[in-house]
């Protein structure tokens, strides 16, 4: 049976590995394979670690003082869940899937649960369940017809 990390052990490394990704390419590269399968499966896409750290460098060009506060955890064998917040000033051009958002300047907290499944002490799958929606609503990209 898996046996599931502590905190410390998975969350700071994950969490420091997407705020602060190595600059060196296969230092980062390295970096993703310590922690993910290669490739890892994410909301049942199969992510090469080439393309994680293409998003971990995408998210740290969008957004500057990027820092992230655990909400919490549950363990369970073979899973561990995060609950977590994102916060940052969103300084640089942010992908989405309604387009490419133009640096506001304004603060974000995107917040986010990801549901890690875990095998052979790395993660081999990622269920990812984010505010997309709010973290727009806040950076004024789109905004709620009234009724």
């Amino acid at each position: 049976m898996e046996t599931v990390p502590t905190t410390t052990q998975l969350v700071e490394p994950l969490f420091a590995l997407w705020t602060n990704p190595p600059v060196d390419d296969a230092a980062a590269l390295a970096a993703f394979r310590d922690l993910y399968h290669d490739p890892v499966t994410v909301n049942g896409i199969p992510f090469a670690a080439a393309d994680l750290l293409l998003r971990a460098r995408q998210v740290n060009q969008a957004y500057s003082e990027l820092r992230i506060e655990l909400i919490d955890t549950v363990s369970a064998p073979a899973r561990f869940v995060v609950a977590f917040q994102m916060l940052g000033r969103h300084t640089g051009p942010l992908a989405t899937p309604l387009g490419t958002v133009a640096p506001t300047g304004r603060e974000v907290r995107i917040r986010t649960i990801d549901v890690l499944t875990l095998d052979e002490g790395r993660i081999s799958e990622v269920v990812v369940v984010g505010d997309e929606l709010g973290t727009l609503i806040g950076l004024g990209a789109v905004t709620l017809a009234s009724g």
